[in-house]
């Protein structure tokens, strides 16, 4: 007689009745640039937005986290110093943007791509477990480490 397989008995995501989280969309600030990090996600199957089909390129930082808070988009930057910046830091929490910082500096636009691809599955996982406001950092490496939570 053939052993009988061991089954979970909390049901799948399938029969529990509860929804599938909302589609992500990656907001590419303009310090990324616009054509390789966006061709990459939408590559490898993400939604993505652009800067400057949304916002006037001097479009003050405030505006646009504000806005881009509203419709829930996630937003991925090298802006590193955002953190720091009082208005910046306002508008980031109450508007409970979640942002992806690339802190290696110096990267090319491929090398940037990279990086965000490799970390995709984490921030993924982060932008669905979490409620709110997120800041984390992503490495050259494709590490995420969360810095800030609300």
């Amino acid at each position: 007689m053939a052993a009988e397989e061991a089954r979970s008995r909390r049901p799948s995501a399938a029969s529990s009745g509860s929804k599938p989280p909302e589609s992500i969309v990656f907001f590419i600030d303009r310090s990324l640039g616009k054509k390789v990090i966006a061709q990459a996600l939408r590559q490898a199957g993400e939604s993505v937005e652009i800067h400057e089909d949304h916002f006037p390129p001097e479009a003050k930082d405030k505006d646009w986290l504000t806005s881009v808070g509203r419709r829930g988009w996630v937003v991925l930057t090298k802006d590193d110093r955002i953190r720091y910046r009082a208005t910046e830091w306002a508008a980031l929490k109450k508007a409970g943007v979640k942002t992806f910082v690339l802190t290696s500096g110096q990267l090319q636009g491929k090398e940037m791509a990279e990086a965000f691809i490799k970390a995709l599955p984490k921030m993924k996982r982060l932008t669905i477990r979490r409620q709110g406001f997120v800041i984390a950092k992503v490495t050259r490496s494709g590490t995420v480490s969360v810095l800030e939570l609300d």
